[in-house]
């Protein structure tokens, strides 16, 4: 057992934090925004280049920028995050200690060092091969190692994770069954293993083949082994930003989810076959058969999609039933006017969620379509749709969630509380749009690895339609406005840590009016359905997919016309 000087308790939530746990979570998010800032620096760069008026960069530079973009945030800003939320759903949500902290610093000086690496080789122009970096185009050997080490730093992290949930088991912290937001970081954490198990399937021969040891890989083999990597990585972050939606959502209002059996089902459902949609980065390969890109990538992947719908309706039923129990029963949607859209944890969430099922969710099920994705797959359409997911579904998740965790942590104010207000709405808007106007010029047919849309470099030119120069340009725009965002949210995360007022003792001050942060994250139902205005949602939510579901296979049937 474990001393009880090893623990405090937090005044505001009631949570008992793991004083070495504690510690853990703080390096892990530091290092988090660290790199969302080196990512999102680079990620600047890459929109203003694309952006034709700018076009700010030579083709060396913007390549070397988009690698180090898609490494730096698809990647390392993302995983540090979830590593520390790994660490809070399990030692504090759990109250226990958290298993073995030496080797999770190991894990994180391995997860430091490896993103160290890939960046420096990246700056220095020996490693400008893209975030997918597919063969046969080669990288420095010290990419590849970077990578590795960054991977196993991950991996060893979910064991500290799992130890912890061994743990509190055998101490018996909790009661009952884990809490649904441990449930869902717990399916994080096993997508996370199969994850990391694919990357070093082939990031091990790629790195001896980088130093000449393994003579060749077929390039089809490195692709699909590869996105085992590159698309699980980010069903993690679906994972983690569902479970951390639910933890918003109970923090706030003390919601339960509508159904907590029908919500695990959902989480189990990712496990099963979320990593089986990576198959849609690979409909345009000759070499996989018709039967598997079509099993993949419909029969297959609407299961996951089913997981999603279920999140979508369940977190905005269970915050509507909350508000509803505490009188906010006038029409359809007052328990949606009168939540506290002033309150970043909230407004990052809600618009996180909604922007996550619009923009990701929608486009990503048309575009896993083998017929459809032929029209746009190469196109910077796909990028509008990581942008729909990563930038305004995880990013913004995380970004709401710092706002509650880093006072927590840190026991200090939030500075800046009036700029914090409309963060999320400056990067939520700005990427959001970012989104709509790429997915727009993909859909007129703009590359999404040219450089540039204009081949004023080619021997045989192109021009595309003003529209799709209008669309680049606003994308550009708003690529800056959401960069504003996420400075702000940087400033503020930075400053509240360095700079934020000490919280004051709060023995002084009155109890709450609902039950405290941990007691209500645990398990349990809201016990009702009757969400009116939830359930109108979800069908606007539904005639948009069937509209624009409808409106991509009019587009490609225009390309069938027969004279």
């Amino acid at each position: 057992m474990t001393a009880t000087n090893e623990f405090r308790v937090c005044p505001d939530t009631g949570f008992r934090v793991h004083l070495p746990a504690e510690a853990l979570m703080k390096v892990n998010a530091v290092a988090a925004v660290v790199f969302l800032l080196i990512g999102g620096i680079f990620g600047l760069l890459v929109a203003l280049t694309r952006w034709p008026a700018v076009h700010l960069l030579p083709a060396d530079l913007f390549y070397m920028a988009l690698t180090a973009h898609g490494t730096d945030i698809l990647l390392v800003w993302v995983i540090f995050f979830e590593v520390a939320v790994l660490y809070f759903a399990s030692s504090v949500l759990l109250n226990c200690r958290l298993a073995t902290p030496k080797l999770a610093w190991l894990a994180f000086a391995l997860m430091m060092i490896g993103a160290l690496f890939a960046n420096y080789v990246i700056v220095i122009g020996q490693a400008s091969v893209m975030f997918t970096s597919y063969v046969p185009m080669r990288a420095h050997p010290l990419f590849y190692l970077g990578l590795i080490l960054f991977a196993v730093g991950a991996l060893i992290a979910c064991g500290v994770f799992f130890g912890t949930l061994v743990i509190a088991k055998r101490e018996r912290t909790y009661e009952g069954s884990i809490p649904l937001v441990t449930f869902g970081a717990m399916v994080a954490a096993i997508i996370a293993v199969f994850t990391i198990a694919s990357g070093a399937v082939i990031l091990i021969p790629t790195l001896l083949w980088s130093v000449g040891i393994v003579s060749y890989i077929d390039p089809l083999l490195y692709k699909v082994i590869w996105w085992g990597m590159g698309h699980s990585s980010q069903q993690i972050n679906v994972s983690a930003q569902i479970a951390i939606w639910y933890a918003i959502a109970a923090i706030l209002f003390g919601a339960k989810p509508l159904s907590e059996k029908v919500s695990r089902g959902a989480f189990l459902l990712y496990i099963l076959f979320l990593q089986i949609a990576s198959a849609h980065h690979l409909l345009v390969e000759p070499g996989l058969s018709s039967e598997y890109k079509i099993w993949n990538t419909s029969y297959a992947m609407y299961l996951a999609v089913l997981a999603s719908m279920i999140h979508g309706l369940t977190v905005p039923g269970a915050i509507e039933a909350a508000q509803r129990k505490k009188g906010y029963n006038k029409g359809l949607f007052e328990w949606l006017r009168k939540a506290p859209w002033g309150n970043p944890v909230f407004s990052g969430m809600f618009l996180s969620l909604v922007l996550f099922g619009f923009l990701g969710g929608i486009t990503g099920v048309t575009m896993g379509v083998e017929q459809i994705n032929l029209i746009i797959h190469n196109t910077i359409y796909v990028v509008g749709h990581f942008h729909g997911t990563v930038a305004v579904g995880t990013t913004l998740a995380f970004m709401a969630v710092s706002y509650f965790v880093v006072p927590f942590l840190w026991q200090k104010e939030l500075v800046m509380p009036g700029l914090a207000k409309w963060q999320p709405y400056l990067f939520g808007i700005g990427m959001g749009f970012v989104a709509v106007f790429q997915m727009g010029a993909g859909t007129l047919g703009v590359p999404r690895r040219h450089w540039d849309m204009s081949f004023a470099d080619a021997v045989l030119k192109f021009d595309f339609s003003a529209a799709a120069y209008l669309m680049m340009a606003l994308a550009g725009i708003f690529s800056v406005i959401g960069s504003i965002g996420a400075l702000a949210y940087i400033l503020i995360m930075v400053g509240t840590i360095l700079f934020g007022e000490p919280k004051r003792a709060a023995a002084k001050a009155p109890a709450p009016a609902q039950p405290s942060a941990a007691e209500s994250v645990r398990h349990g139902s809201a016990g009702t359905l009757e969400v009116p205005g939830t359930f109108v949602l979800a069908l606007v939510f539904l005639t948009t997919f069937v509209l624009y579901y409808y409106v991509n296979w009019k587009y490609l049937s225009e390309l069938w016309l027969m004279k």
